[in-house]
């Protein structure tokens, strides 16, 4: 995938947290970010099977197919966070959680359940949602830690801050959670199959990629929720 194929793709998920700003200032309720954030967390768990290739120009990285939508879910993070606060943002965490529990559980009732004796698809299908123990684990283990590290950065952050300078709080929360998050699930998803700092480097590249194409983003779900426009910038 090439540089402007990235950011493209970048831009369309990251649109769909627009419609989650607007329901949100409509109804004064989180729920649909919430259902974005599951999707776009239990998506990534599929999409992380695949290791995909990332052809920036000068360079060319290799990362999971999910780095391009998991990054998205700490913008959603941080929107919830600013809205609504952080009890609220870690019970929207502990929701996606429990789902990725669930998606274990039914790939594995699906995928071991007989095939027909004319459906041939059995071992594509187990490659795609068949996923070993450990990279449900590394994935787990990865989530639970960034994505609650981003969110008491972020509410720090804001309260150190007075609320001000929200683009700094989006992007020291979210980049030092996305490099942690990168380095665990690597670490216990493929210690031991692929070399690792390759892999580290290009999960991590291409997610901080994505976060910093969602900085304007913050500014513009922040400005449909309705958040106070007296904030120093």
């Amino acid at each position: 995938m090439t540089l402007p194929n990235i950011l493209l793709w970048t831009l369309v998920i990251s649109l769909t947290t627009i419609f989650g700003s607007w329901y949100a200032r409509k109804y004064d309720k989180a729920d649909a970010i919430i259902g974005l954030y599951v999707a776009f967390v239990v998506f990534s768990n599929i999409a992380a099977v695949k290791i995909a290739s990332y052809d920036l120009g000068f360079t060319t990285y290799f990362a999971t197919a999910a780095s391009l939508i998991f990054p998205v879910t700490f913008l959603l993070t941080d929107i919830v966070n600013e809205r609504f606060g952080r009890k609220e943002t870690h019970r929207m965490i502990f929701i996606a959680f429990i789902s990725q529990v669930f998606l274990a559980i039914f790939s594995y009732l699906v995928v071991s359940v007989p095939s027909a004796p004319f459906w041939t698809n059995q071992e594509a299908l187990q490659s795609v949602i068949g996923m070993v123990p450990r990279i449900m684990v590394a994935s787990w283990v990865a989530f639970l830690i960034s994505e609650n590290l981003d969110a008491y950065i972020f509410a720090w952050f804001k309260q150190k801050t007075g609320g001000k300078h929200l683009w700094a709080r989006n992007v020291f929360s979210s980049i030092p959670s996305m490099l942690v998050d990168s380095v665990i699930f690597v670490v216990i998803a493929f210690g031991g199959v692929t070399p690792l700092m390759p892999l580290i480097i290009g999960v991590t590249v291409i997610k901080w990629l994505v976060g910093l194409v969602n900085i304007p983003f913050m500014y513009l779900n922040r400005s449909i929720l309705g958040t106070s426009s007296s904030e120093v910038v």
